[in-house]
């Protein structure tokens, strides 16, 4: 078809709506102004469009005179694959079962999502001579879908590591024989920890936490519960860290404080700790925490290592990728951590 002949279509077309405005002006006036975008097409191949209004503009960017004689098809998104144009035809001949779903483009190129509603218009002999295709953007709503499911599958990612760390407390905790007290204390106790670390993290939507609000967080119960807020001294800035790495620093810094009321600086009523961290020297994206203690009863280097020493020296290198030296010096147990504190991918 020429550009003369599809010109002679469209003004056509045109008349038809104008005569469409004349006879059922109320209708035309509301299809013209309502916010659901509504386009009339022709019956020839492609479907030109021969009628639009203005929420159909506004969706796509045109203007009047761009759309009107323009293919329907060209205003489908680049690239769509051909089962989505066949669906399109079969919704022109009325043989779709549903309203399909399609990707479309605007004229500053970028695209959108729409469900397409498509009535024939027919004449008095039930020809139909032209389609009436109104669009709903289900952009927003797809959108909405996707940051559901990105969510899902990371609360599902992070409930599968809680559950794993869980397994891994219990095992630890079960590994030698002991009183059923002492291997309940030695579980809750833990899991209080992490408990603890998780509502620090759901504060912040889990982007992450402060390693200032996090060593306040985990030792909270360590300082105010049992009275020793003047022993400790913490200094340092709130340097950023990622949800993995919280959580494995809480884990390791309650090991530290647990043991230090069994036998460290919190064992007696002199013992200090001191907690401090500075930026690696080494490295820009680490951090270099330690934790000493002093004053408290000497420490004899240990017979056997326990599930803290594990959590602190096995765990917690596996879990950061970085160094963890635990010393038991006789002035008083000494842990030097390295954290990193760039955005990491969790696995």
């Amino acid at each position: 078809m020429d550009i003369t002949a599809k010109s002679a279509a469209q003004k056509e077309g045109e008349a038809e709506v104008d005569t469409f405005r004349r006879e059922l002006g109320p209708f035309v006036v509301a299809a013209q102004k309502t916010r659901m975008p509504m386009v009339f097409t022709d019956v020839e191949p492609g479907h030109p469009v021969i009628f639009a209004n203005d929420a159909f503009l506004k969706l796509t960017g045109y203007a009047l005179e761009e759309v009107l004689a323009k293919s329907f098809q060209s205003l489908l998104a680049v690239g769509v694959d051909p089962e989505t144009m066949t669906t399109v035809e079969s919704a022109f001949r009325g043989e779709c079962d549903h309203e399909p779903e399609i990707h479309y483009r605007r004229k500053d190129g970028s695209e959108f999502w729409a469900s397409m509603f498509v009535s024939p218009v027919c004449d008095d002999g039930g020809t139909v001579v032209q389609h009436f295709v109104s669009l709903v953007d289900l952009t927003n709503h797809r959108q909405d879908n996707a940051r559901c499911k990105m969510l899902i599958d990371e609360l599902n990612h992070r409930v599968k590591n809680t559950l794993s760390t869980v397994q891994s407390i219990v095992t630890q905790a079960l590994r030698r024989p002991a009183e059923p007290a002492a291997i309940r204390e030695a579980i809750e106790s833990r899991i209080l920890a992490l408990s603890r670390s998780h509502d620090l993290l759901t504060n912040t939507n889990w982007e992450g936490a402060g390693l200032h609000e996090l060593v306040d967080t985990t030792l909270h119960p360590f300082k105010v519960v049992t009275g020793r807020t003047e022993r400790f001294t913490i200094v340092g800035d709130n340097v950023h860290l990622s949800p993995k790495t919280a959580l494995s620093v809480a884990i390791a810094l309650h090991e530290l404080a647990t043991n230090a009321v069994k036998y460290g600086a919190f064992s007696n009523d002199a013992g200090k700790i001191a907690i401090d961290w500075t930026m690696s020297s080494a490295a820009k994206d680490r951090v270099v925490l330690q934790w000493r203690e002093s004053d408290g009863p000497p420490v004899p280097p240990p017979t056997h290592k326990g599930f803290g020493s594990w959590v602190i020296e096995r765990g917690l290198a596996h879990e950061l990728g970085g160094a963890v030296t635990l010393d038991y010096l006789p002035a008083g147990v000494t842990c030097t951590i390295e954290i990193p504190v760039s955005t990491e991918t969790e696995e």
